[in-house]
């Protein structure tokens, strides 16, 4: 999970919806320097939940494991020190 305890996900392609397998996580917005502050998010008892910075809607799927996303490729991966 890109070295993180809480999976994050980005949104790159401007997906309205990404359907993800964990309830509690950080949405980053797009990848640098097109993010937005990295917020942590928890949907509770609900199924889904928007962020506030960006407006992607996430859903939970539990048929997902918590680094896999729908569409595919919304998993955020720190860019390795060069």
């Amino acid at each position: 999970m890109a070295g993180h305890a809480i999976p994050h996900f980005q949104n790159d392609a401007g997906h309205a919806a990404i359907s993800i397998g964990v309830k509690e996580f950080m949405c980053v917005g797009a990848n640098a320097p097109f993010d937005h502050p990295h917020v942590f998010l928890d949907m509770g008892a609900d199924t889904e939940k928007v962020c506030p910075y960006c407006s992607t809607l996430f859903r939970y799927d539990p048929a997902l494991k918590a680094t896999e996303t729908k569409p595919e490729g919304c998993l955020f991966r720190e860019p390795a020190a060069a």
